[in-house]
């Protein structure tokens, strides 16, 4: 197949896979629960170390590195969020911001990141025992894609989802009804990190070469643009800003001196007439679906209900 199909637009289908899984993770973590991260690149360049290291000093296949980096990811989310979610709104987002800057310093800095050289030779995914094709490695990618949008789906329409929406509308709120607003923002932070690490751990393998500079701010910045785009709690939107604003570079080359003029003010238009995104639900509808949930009685209706059904 990769005899047939351009490897270069096979590599664009990747990339666009893995910015898909970047935008659905933040998505968890700003669109569903409220919390603004400035620094989801640093879970990116956890998985993608990770996972490398893994491979190259481990001598893990990627099928064994890319959980690892998964479940490692996961784990920092934990720790980071407790501290960080201790403050809210621009504080929240600027200690996110640190925290990006600090790994970013870090893998920048350390031996068995490679330092500034970055690592490379990272060995590409096998499949029967071959190295698997440009072709294959972006159906897996996709399939992955797939994977984290039905598990994204899924959350949102659990209680927990309903849950983490009524905290983005109202945290005082829902804490006053028994939710456990703790728990369930530090949820949200692992499991997006969670999906950060499998998109870092595709990454590496694919490129076969990865460098602190891959995950800086601006990193963080655009897949952050993408769900604003996308709108703010929609999975659709997510994947939709994705594809979007990780086309817009190949779309906007012919135009290379002026592209991010161009993709600048496409953003400022959008923000201007449609500040909830392509697919985001206006702020009434919100407002009226939260208020609708609260007045029941939240989680607490919830598990009566349940409690019922049984």
């Amino acid at each position: 197949m990769d005899s047939i199909l351009n490897p270069y637009y096979l590599g664009i289908v990747v990339i666009v896979g893995i910015y898909v899984i970047l935008a659905l993770g933040l998505n968890i973590v700003t669109g569903f629960a409220g919390q603004v991260s400035l620094g989801h690149a640093a879970f990116y360049a956890i998985g993608a170390y990770t996972s490398a290291i893994l491979s190259l000093q481990g001598h893990l296949i990627f099928w064994l590195a890319l959980p690892a980096a998964a479940i490692v990811t996961w784990c920092t989310g934990i720790v980071l969020g407790l501290p960080s979610l201790r403050v809210k709104e621009d504080f929240l987002a600027i200690v996110t911001l640190g925290l990006g800057l600090i790994f970013q310093s870090l893998a920048n800095n350390l031996k068995i990141t490679g330092g500034a050289l970055g690592l490379g030779s990272i060995p590409q995914p096998e499949l029967f025992g071959e190295p698997m094709s440009n072709f294959s490695f972006a159906v897996m990618t996709w399939l992955f894609v797939a994977l984290a949008a039905f598990v994204a789906w899924r959350a949102l329409n659990s209680r927990v989802g309903r849950a983490w929406l009524a905290i983005r509308e109202d945290e005082l709120v829902a804490d006053a009804l028994g939710v456990n607003t703790t728990r369930l923002k530090v949820l949200a932070f692992a499991l997006g990190a969670l999906y950060a690490g499998v998109a870092g751990s595709l990454f590496a393998h694919y490129t076969t070469f990865i460098s602190a500079d891959s995950f800086g701010f601006n990193e963080s910045a655009t897949i952050l643009s993408m769900i604003v785009l996308g709108g703010l709690g929609s999975i659709p939107g997510a994947v939709t800003g994705a594809i979007l604003l990780a086309l817009a570079p190949e779309v906007l080359r012919p135009l290379a001196d002026y592209r991010m003029l161009i993709y600048g003010l496409l953003l400022v238009i959008l923000m201007r007439y449609r500040p909830q995104g392509l697919f985001g639900r206006s702020k009434a509808i919100r407002d009226r679906y939260a208020k609708k949930w609260l007045k029941k009685g939240g989680p607490k209706h919830e598990a009566a209900g349940n409690r019922k059904t049984h």
